[in-house]
């Protein structure tokens, strides 16, 4: 049986993309649907659900209607996202409601949902329920993962448990549900399928705590985006929920005094959290965390009942998803 590379699903899966069309009218409706599908991205989902499947049958495009199902629930999220945040820029490119607006972004969006459902729908009838049933579940808790995000805005008492919880939903439900199906549709045992779930579950909280850590230590040029976003808007993020557990006196008021300011130079306030940060020691903690969750991940892929050669793709992507430079 042949094993695709990452790389060579991510070709297969554009190819397969970029031959959708949405002709159906109004063209406003459909218009944003077909730029945020054009925008790019490293495709993982759909390639976590391509690569799963392929751990046991060859003939992956048999799939490519659940994998475009993924994608497109995915740049819905997205597309909301980007109301909610008020993002100008997706990818290097200006976002849907700033190329038309809010109310079209929303609808749009809403749309993609629909289409989300109808690709998903076109599994076959034998797993048709467990499919979509994991789909709405997952759905449902990404939602519920951005409640939590929204709520913590506003709390300062926000435990360790409760931010990785909210990261599990918002952002590794969706990662290890993509293997999961893949794995459903592919015929993996359901052992099998739980423990891919896992893998991703793991790989997906490890991927968000490396994101905190990024904004903060990471290298712009690298990271593709300014360093300190997290910190001039005050985001509940791992090291500033470990920090706030750690600091005390002075520190702890300058940190509390920082968070309260209405007004101030960004570079200071980052610079100035940034070193309160380093003197308590959080970014060991956070990559202790990341570390651990990598490590139950690949427990999870390792138990895996398939022969070792067929898991090495998986094991490489994990790592490319650590490797990003700090």
């Amino acid at each position: 049986m042949v094993m695709f590379t990452a790389t060579q699903l991510l070709e297969k899966f554009n190819a397969h993309l970029s031959g959708l069309s949405f002709d159906r009218s109004p063209k406003g409706l459909y218009a944003p649907v077909e730029y945020v599908l054009s925008l790019g991205g490293k495709r993982i989902r759909p390639v976590l659900m391509l690569m799963a499947y392929n751990l046991y049958r060859e003939d992956v495009s048999a799939i490519y209607d659940a994998a475009t199902g993924i994608e497109i629930y995915h740049n819905y999220t997205l597309l909301h996202d980007d109301v909610m945040d008020r993002a100008d820029m997706r990818r290097g490119k200006p976002t849907v409601h700033k190329v038309w607006n809010d109310n079209v972004a929303i609808l749009s969006g809403d749309a993609m949902l629909v289409l989300a459902y109808q690709y998903m729908s076109a599994s076959p009838s034998s797993r048709l329920k467990e499919v979509i049933d994991l789909f709405s579940r997952t759905a449902l808790e990404i939602c519920e993962g951005q409640q939590l995000d929204m709520e913590f805005e506003s709390r300062d008492d926000v435990s360790e448990e409760e931010y990785v919880e909210m990261i599990r939903l918002k952002t590794a439900v969706l990662l290890a549900a993509s293997l999961r199906i893949g794995a459903l549709l592919g015929g993996a045992s359901p052992e099998d399928a739980d423990r891919l779930y896992d893998f991703g579950v793991h790989i997906g909280v490890a991927f968000q705590l490396q994101d905190d850590l990024l904004d903060v230590y990471g290298d712009p040029a690298v990271f593709g985006k300014k360093i300190g976003g997290d910190i001039l808007c005050n985001k509940k993020t791992f090291l500033l929920i470990k920090a706030m557990e750690r600091a005390e006196g002075e520190r702890r008021e300058e940190l509390t005094r920082w968070l309260k300011a209405e007004r101030c130079e960004p570079e200071e306030k980052i610079a100035a959290v940034t070193r309160i940060y380093d003197e308590l020691n959080v970014r060991a903690l956070c990559e202790r965390e990341m570390e651990e969750r990598y490590g139950r991940a690949m427990e999870s892929l390792r138990a895996v009942t398939v022969a070792g050669e067929k898991k090495r793709e998986l094991e490489a992507l994990a790592r490319e998803l650590m490797r990003r430079e700090i």
